[in-house]
């Protein structure tokens, strides 16, 4: 072969593309993604011009890879549009160019979108190559092939060749630190990763590996349910079924398609990095878009295509502006949509699911004004209702559970009261206290979730009106027994000795003793009461720190005269005789004993007592129970 010409390539200042320096991609194995997009681009070229009549069509679209060891080559064939030798030196020596506008504007009228710029990808090539060859011949004009061969400096050379069929060879010549390409497993990762959904058959050594046709371009009337859980399975192997999906297609005021799935939440969603995959035109960009989705969504899974979300020229990076904004904008009202069509079509279906969605719609009501007004009547929580309460309007029944909005708790619950909605975090903690209630025929929220703590204050910002009140941190006048308080001969009340005894007994300044009688049969001795404020000032403290929230320092106790262990506790009191020369009865210390178990019984009910105080615990408890047994006998 004759050399024809030789030169330098042609790299204008003004380039925003600095082609040659090898910093411009931030990872080497995007050069495959880049040089099989230009591959595709081709053939969708060629398929534009033939029907314009300037070529024939080819009957089997496809891009070939072939890996020589020996020579420690990658060969990516194509049998697209192809160039000539004039376009060769226009597209690659002159990089300042892309012929993929030039190409649009001649054939405008096709709506099929050409993926990437032929003159800026390919430069990606000389990351892992350390001479690159482009053999090409154009399927528009005669069948003369053109070479180009360039060694990643400025100079190349451009001869004429031979090749059977309109189409491009580009021959990578890896540089040392580079074979781990050679691997057809390498390979065949990266097509799987990056070009999978193509619409065009890449094949590596004969066999085809990209899955084409993207479910997420079709029509949403045209696919079964299998089609989307067998694509969710697809990217997400082993994770289960997803609970339901939401299938994206819009055309204006930009163009965006894409499947995404609400998943089965077993554990800890991560609301920083996401899993949703970022496509542009069917050609993998980032599984990480959090500039494109709403934070809160980001737990979500599936895909987003677009050709209008503005990428960096290495589509390593995605560039925020208004438009992206309103992509985000326009995912977060589909969702909510969806969602409401989902409670509205069946709300045993909607409360099933409830536990995974939750988190999502409830951070996203936070973070996010619209949201918040798109969903605010399809937020449920968990209920129990009031023994003998027999109101069950407007609840959602699913198995033994029932679930309310905040709105229709409030219509259920006595007009004349203020909008108190009163709540449990923990149905084995608080179990006490959540009893004392519902036999009073109180309704309580059960709000079990970490995010309800702050998303219980944010209903409260809302609306002024609106307080929470959890069962634990007091309790209503309804709870407690108004019957006349007997005195002794003095005329001291029992309650009076009674808390002075226990206040004596646990010698702490920062635990209040309340003495009440509680109505109910079967009502606890003592528990721990946390004032609604100071406890919330508590969590947000533990949550700051990372750490449990644990029972706070100034706390209150409150003491049940009405059960039978607190009244003989009384009746132990007063006939202590004093006896001995220091005054003290063993009654006394007995009744002290006993004031001190009712306290550790109160912060074990609710988990108060720390690991290492178990063991104290348990010593105090047998002790105790040595002196009531010898007291028996």
């Amino acid at each position: 072969m004759s050399v024809i010409e030789e030169g330098q390539i042609q790299i204008h200042t003004e380039n925003i593309f600095p082609i040659i320096k090898k910093a411009v991609y931030s990872d080497h194995e995007i050069f495959l993604r880049e040089l099989i997009s230009n591959s595709v681009d081709a053939i969708q070229k060629r398929k534009m011009a033939s029907l314009a009549g300037d070529c024939e069509n080819v009957d089997e679209p496809k891009v070939e890879l072939s890996i020589n060891k020996e020579a420690k080559t990658i060969t990516i064939s194509d049998n697209g549009i192809g160039m000539t030798k004039e376009e060769v030196k226009k597209y690659i020596n002159q990089v300042a160019f892309s012929s993929a506008e030039e190409f649009l504007e001649k054939y405008k009228q096709t709506d099929e979108a050409i993926i990437g710029h032929f003159g800026l990808g390919f430069y990606s090539s000389f990351m892992v190559s350390k001479n690159v060859e482009l053999i090409t011949q154009s399927a528009q004009k005669h069948k003369e092939t053109t070479k180009w061969s360039c060694d990643g400096s400025p100079n190349f050379t451009l001869e004429n060749t031979i090749r059977e069929k309109p189409g491009t060879d580009v021959i990578l010549y890896l540089m040392e630190e580079e074979l781990e390409y050679l691997e057809p497993s390498r390979i065949k990762t990266l097509i799987k990763k990056y070009c999978d959904f193509m619409p065009v058959q890449v094949l590596l050594e004969g066999e085809v590996i990209n899955k084409m046709n993207p479910p997420w371009r079709e029509s949403p009337n045209t696919l079964k349910d299998e089609e989307y859980i067998e694509l969710y399975k697809y990217l997400y192997p082993f994770q289960g079924d997803p609970l339901f999906w939401i299938h994206l297609n819009t055309d204006y005021p930009y163009d965006l398609q894409g499947i995404l799935y609400f998943p089965k939440i077993t554990g800890r969603a991560d609301w920083e990095n996401g899993e949703i995959k970022l496509y542009c035109n069917q050609v993998f960009v980032s599984d990480s878009i959090k500039e494109v989705v709403p934070r809160y969504l980001l737990p979500l899974r599936g895909i987003i295509d677009s050709t209008d979300i503005p990428l960096n020229v290495s589509r390593s990076a995605l560039q925020t502006d208004r438009k992206v904004r309103s992509i985000g904008n326009f995912v977060s009202k589909k969702i909510s949509s969806k969602l409401k069509d989902i409670k509205k079509e069946s709300e045993e279906f909607y409360a099933e699911i409830w536990e995974s969605i939750g988190p999502f719609i409830k951070i996203g009501a936070m973070e996010d004004e619209k949201f918040a007004e798109q969903i605010k009547d399809i937020v449920i929580f968990p209920t129990k209702l009031g023994i003998g309460d027999n109101n069950s309007e407007n609840l959602i029944n699913l198995n033994n559970k029932k679930f309310t909005t905040i709105e229709s708790y409030l219509n259920r619950i006595d007009s004349k009261k203020e909008k108190k909605v009163v709540y449990c975090t923990d149905e084995i903690s608080q179990a006490n206290a959540l009893k004392l209630w519902n036999c009073q025929g109180v309704e309580v929220l059960i709000t079990d979730t970490l995010i309800d703590s702050q998303f219980i204050s944010w209903l409260e910002s809302k609306d002024s009106n609106l307080k929470f009140q959890r069962v634990d941190s007091e309790l209503d006048e309804d709870l407690k027994d108004d019957s006349p308080e007997i005195t002794d001969k003095d005329g001291e009340k029992q309650s009076d000795g009674l808390k002075e005894l226990i206040k004596e007994a646990l010698n702490n300044e920062k635990i209040t003793i309340q003495i009440q009688a509680l109505k109910g049969e079967n009502s606890i001795p003592a528990m721990i009461l946390l004032p609604e404020q100071m406890r919330r000032i508590n969590d947000v403290g533990a949550l700051m720190e990372q750490r449990l929230p644990g029972l706070p320092e100034y706390h209150v106790l409150l003491i049940n005269k009405n059960h039978p262990l607190v009244s003989g506790l009384i009746k132990l009191k007063s006939s202590s005789i004093i006896t001995g020369q220091e005054g003290v009865s063993s009654n006394e210390n007995l009744s002290k004993d006993i004031a001190r178990h009712l306290y550790d019984i109160a912060k074990l009910s609710i988990g108060g007592l720390e690991p290492k105080s178990i063991a104290d615990f348990q010593n105090r408890n047998s002790e105790l129970m040595g002196k009531l047994i010898s007291k028996a006998v």
